[in-house]
């Protein structure tokens, strides 16, 4: 399952108690606010090796990508895609990381450039070998890429949400109609993993769109 198939508000849940949030933060506006994000992470103490690590998490077709890209462009570091890798629909978002931790972030973490073959979803195939190199930031952004099991290595984490009606409506305009039946298994699915995870409880930053 990819995103092409199946893919802001201050909080402090961390130090415990429900986010809280906003459509974006007080006085910003794009690119204000990601600027300002930005700079917040900067100033954290890496979490995976010399990387610090953020995850951008969240329902399908809440945002996710927009989101981690133009985080990724204030930040001036790359982006890795849950779509660069299968993500088969009726596995739901738990199996896929595994690969993302062997070939990613456990280089990283040991100071070393992590490597990938990505997924053509298009093709059904894999493609090119991508690079990750290592540097001051990394964001992750998928279903399942904040999870708990990997909380050790995030620096900061990013959920992003939008109400249901509303991110049918995007999968169903980006992938047809055809796949709703499919999609409406996949929502079950990730909600019963993000419940059982706490994914969302766990979050800096609560991001509606």
């Amino acid at each position: 399952m990819s995103s092409s198939g199946p893919s802001t508000s201050s909080s402090s849940t961390r130090s415990g108690g429900e986010p809280s949030f906003s459509p974006h933060p007080p006085h910003l506006t794009y690119p204000g606010w990601v600027q300002s994000l930005a700079r917040r992470i900067r100033a954290l103490e890496p979490s995976c090796g010399p990387v610090r690590l953020v995850a951008v998490d969240g329902p399908a077709g809440s945002g996710k990508t927009t989101y981690a890209d133009r985080l990724a462009a204030a930040l001036g570091c790359q982006v890795v895609h849950s779509d660069d890798f299968p993500v088969p629909w009726e596995e739901g978002p738990g199996p896929w990381f595994a690969a993302l931790e062997e070939s990613v972030l456990r280089p990283l973490a040991a100071g070393r450039p992590g490597a990938y073959r990505r997924y053509d979803w298009a093709r059904g195939a894999y493609a090119e070998t991508v690079t990750v190199p290592v540097a001051p930031a990394l964001v992750i952004e998928g279903v399942g890429t904040a999870r708990r099991s990997a909380a050790r290595l995030i620096a900061f984490t990013v959920w992003v949400e939008a109400p249901p009606d509303v991110r049918l409506r995007r999968v169903l305009r980006r992938d047809g109609p055809g796949l709703e039946q499919a999609w409406h298994a996949w929502f079950k699915a990730e909600q019963a993993w993000f419940a059982e995870d706490g994914t969302r409880e766990r979050a800096d930053l609560v991001h509606r769109t």
